[in-house]
């Protein structure tokens, strides 16, 4: 599996790269990337063109520090949600290191669970509730909530949750929602740690990211510099090549690509399971972006962005297929 510590490097400055750094969060949100990790995907495509590269994967658990680390130069392809690649556009935007998309990673509902059976909205959290995140205010989780904050108590009020949001991962957050004792009430959480908390007694559903944006919502997008692809033209083809055969390979037989799951991520969901997670009609292996306008247009209202996105191309490289895409 992925290395857990990034490590450093320096690029040369006449050739392409010989190993790319790239890094993918915890859980189903992640398959693409893990079955480009698993079966050397981006490694064959380098060759196919002639440029052979290695790649080092690194697994964060939040989008915080998969941002620094790319503002930085620690890495070279990031992934994470919508307003993790918005942040990181907006911040870099006309600079040599301009952050935009690739494509997206997958399309999945991220489900807000709860164990207070007196919450049935949002409206009825109260301050001793702890909702958790994966990065507060900054990750997909958290901005869906100021979202849906926003369309419940008025624009004005879009952070009336914030105070009841606390950082954690996944894995971490589903443990201690399960396990009771009151620490969090609540995860905004994801495939498949949503699974295993909606077989579990006394949790329910209170929203879903689909419910907040009116339909499929790409979860996660993957991305790089402006700097890295002008550099790297043919290492960034490779990534983007392998990202695309990844969809088609999940696509074409999704036991398979349940089985690979299950074996690199050591999930405790059986291989059936996941295949049942995959197969569900919201879920979508596509790398063309959906209702992410929505979120950056949002996230310029509330002063997050400087910059009022036009169009899904502002923030995606113009060479990706973006045809249907919003």
């Amino acid at each position: 599996m992925a290395a857990t510590a990034l490590g450093l490097m320096t690029h040369g400055a006449s050739a392409e790269v010989s190993t790319i750094r790239a890094a993918q969060q915890y859980g189903l949100s992640s398959l693409p990337l893990i079955i480009m990790e698993d079966q050397k995907l981006v490694e064959k495509h380098s060759e196919a063109l002639g440029s052979p590269v290695t790649v080092e994967w690194v697994q964060l658990g939040g989008p915080g520090a998969m941002n620094e680390a790319i503002v930085s130069g620690d890495l070279d392809f990031g992934s994470a949600g919508m307003p993790s690649l918005l942040t990181l556009w907006d911040r870099t935007k006309g600079t040599r290191r301009e952050v935009r998309g690739i494509g997206a990673v997958i399309e999945m509902p991220m489900d807000l669970m709860t164990t207070n059976p007196d919450v049935k909205s949002i409206a009825d959290f109260k301050e001793n509730d702890k909702i958790a995140v994966t990065t507060i205010k900054v990750s997909n989780q958290a901005l869906l909530l100021q979202m849906a904050a926003a369309a419940e108590f008025g624009d004005e009020n879009y952070e009336q949750l914030d105070p009841l949001t606390v950082s954690l991962p996944h894995p971490e957050a589903t443990s201690m929602l399960l396990s009771g004792g009151g620490v969090i009430t609540a995860h905004f959480s994801a495939l498949p740690f949503q699974f295993a908390q909606a077989k579990a007694d006394g949790v329910h559903t209170v929203t879903s990211s689909y419910d907040i944006l009116g339909g499929p919502a790409t979860n996660v997008a993957a991305f790089t510099t402006s700097q890295f692809r002008d550099a790297n033209p043919n290492a960034y083809k490779a990534f983007v090549g392998a990202l695309n055969e990844a969809a088609g390979i999940i696509n074409a037989d999704k036991r398979a690509a349940a089985e690979t799951f299950k074996r690199v991520s050591n999930s405790q969901e059986s291989v059936e399971d996941i295949q049942a997670m995959l197969d569900d009609p919201r879920v979508a292996i596509t790398t063309t972006p959906r209702q992410t306008l929505k979120i950056a247009q949002f996230m310029h209202q509330i002063g997050r962005l400087k910059t009022d996105p036009q169009n899904v191309q502002d923030y995606f490289f113009e060479d990706v297929s973006l045809e249907g895409g919003s």
